[in-house]
């Protein structure tokens, strides 16, 4: 199956669950190309190669599905239940050997996670504010790939103030918000 054909399973699948559980607004599911999908895949222009991403809070895979389509190794952290057995469905149904599913809470992956976490990056959308994301990371030396939305700057302000990062803002190609780039200091 070539990414088009996985992409418009993945639309089909998406669309289905979606009457069941909450994975989506609803007015975004009549616009999932644009809204979701090239909004994640926007990562893939800033994104090195050869790198494992772990994407936090998944729910309906956004950005970590769509990245593991396009070819980066993926872990998804999702810790509802009926979230993860979708995501578990789209693995299996798009074929997707390089992503895995982590049915837990972010925190008690990253634990588990080696001391060497350099080769590791941290993607999440609409998952938690930035100074939380950094809580949870803050015992690894990785960097951090986040779609945020226009108040991002005040987050990076209240974060600021609890965390020590460096961080790197691209505007969105599909929105008003920014892909921003972090890189802890431990």
């Amino acid at each position: 199956m070539n990414n088009k054909a996985k992409f418009n399973r993945y639309a089909e699948i998406l669309r289905d669950w979606s009457g069941r559980i909450n994975l989506v607004a609803p007015s975004t599911l009549n616009d999932i190309e644009n809204r979701h999908f090239a909004d994640s895949a926007q990562l893939a222009d800033v994104l090195p190669k050869n790198v494992q991403i772990v994407d936090m809070g998944s729910g309906a895979g956004f950005p970590g599905v769509v990245l593991a389509i396009l070819g980066w190794h993926v872990t998804c952290i999702e810790s509802i239940g009926k979230k993860a057995a979708f995501l578990d469905t789209i693995k299996q149904e798009l074929g997707l050997e390089n992503l895995e599913i982590y049915h837990g809470r972010v925190e008690d992956f990253v634990k588990q996670m080696p001391g060497d976490s350099s080769n590791f990056i941290f993607t999440a959308r609409a998952f938690a504010p930035l100074t939380k994301i950094l809580d949870y990371t803050k015992t690894k030396n990785s960097r951090l790939f986040l779609l945020k939305g226009r108040e991002i700057e005040s987050e990076i302000s209240v974060a600021k103030q609890k965390h020590k990062f460096k961080y790197e803002l691209v505007p969105s190609k599909t929105g008003d918000g920014f892909i921003v780039i972090i890189q802890k200091d431990r």
